[in-house]
C-alpha cells in the first residue's frame, strides 16, 4: 500500500505506521483516513504481534489534529475519522506501541495514550492544550480517567499544561522514558522483550485485560478464567511453554 501522509511497513512480527508530515505531523482528515485503512488491514493480519506508531522528524510525534479541520464544514467528518482510529484500536488484540521523541500534543497525545505501551525520549513534551483554543479533547475526556485518575485528568484538560516525559511517566501516561540520544536503538532493545514472546499468548493476555476493564473484580476474574481456559490454554504455544519449562529448555514458539 502506498500513502501520501504516512509510511507503513512490516518487519518480522512488527508493523509500523509512521506519521510522515514533519515537523508537526498534524493529523489531517486525509492522513487519518490512511491510518484507518491500515488499521482495518492489520486487524485481519495473522502475522502482526506489535503495532508501532512512529513519527518522521525530531520535533514532534504529533502536534494534534489539524486546526483547519475543526471548522464547521469539516468537524463532523474530522470527528468520524479521528474517532474511527480509536474504534479500530479498541477492537485489536495485538499490542500497540507509541514512540514519542518530541512533542505529543492534543490528538497526538490522545493517540499516544491509547496505545498499550508508550516509549518516550527524555526530550518529549506531552499535553492536551485544547482548552486554550476553546474546545476539549473527547477521547482524553473518556479515556484519561481510566488510566491516570480523575484529578490528573481535570488538571491536564482544564489547564492545558504541557508536561515532561518524566512527569507523564509518573502519572501513568508514559510506560518508559529512554535517552534521546540513540533513541531508536534503545527502543529496539526495549521492544525485543515483547517480540520474543508467543504472539497468540500475548493476544489472549491483552484480551483478558480488556475484558475486565469495566467489570468488578469477581466478574473480571470470571471473564479472565474463561479466556484462560478456552483461549490461552488451547494454543500450541501454551503447551510448548509449559513443556519447555518442565524439560528445562528454551521454548520454541509456533505462534499458534
Amino acid at each position: 500500500m502506498a500513502f501520501q501522509h504516512i509510511q507503513y511497513e512490516k518487519k518480522d512480527k512488527a508493523a509500523t505506521i509512521t506519521l510522515n508530515v514533519p515537523p508537526s505531523n498534524w493529523l489531517t482528515i486525509v492522513m487519518m483516513k490512511e491510518i484507518n485503512q491500515v488499521l482495518a488491514e492489520i486487524k485481519k493480519d495473522p502475522a502482526v504481534q506489535l503495532l508501532i506508531f512512529d513519527h518522521a522528524g525530531e520535533k514532534a510525534f504529533c502536534d494534534g489534529v489539524d486546526v483547519a479541520d475543526h471548522t464547521p464544514d469539516k468537524v463532523d467528518e474530522m470527528i468520524e475519522v479521528f474517532h474511527g482510529m480509536f474504534r479500530h484500536l479498541a477492537e485489536m488484540d495485538v499490542t500497540t506501541v507509541a514512540l514519542v521523541n518530541g512533542r505529543s500534543l492534543g490528538g497526538g497525545c490522545e493517540l499516544m495514550s491509547f496505545c498499550d505501551i508508550v516509549i518516550a525520549s527524555e526530550k518529549a513534551r506531552i499535553g492536551q492544550p485544547e482548552i486554550a483554543v476553546g474546545v476539549y479533547p473527547p477521547v482524553a475526556a473518556a479515556w484519561f480517567p481510566k488510566i491516570i485518575g480523575l484529578q490528573k485528568t481535570y488538571e491536564l484538560l482544564l489547564t492545558g499544561k504541557i508536561i515532561s516525559a518524566k512527569e507523564a511517566q509518573a502519572i501513568g501516561l508514559v510506560t518508559a522514558v529512554l535517552p534521546a540520544e540513540n533513541f531508536k536503538a534503545e527502543v529496539e532493545k526495549y521492544l525485543a522483550d515483547y517480540l520474543n514472546k508467543s504472539r497468540p499468548v500475548a493476544m489472549w493476555t491483552k484480551k483478558a485485560i480488556k475484558a475486565g476493564l469495566s467489570l468488578d473484580f469477581l466478574q473480571a476474574l470470571k471473564a479472565s478464567e474463561i479466556i484462560y481456559l478456552q483461549g490461552c490454554m488451547a494454543t500450541d504455544d501454551a503447551k510448548e511453554g509449559i513443556g519447555a519449562f518442565m524439560e528445562k529448555r528454551k521454548p520454541v514458539w509456533k505462534d499458534k
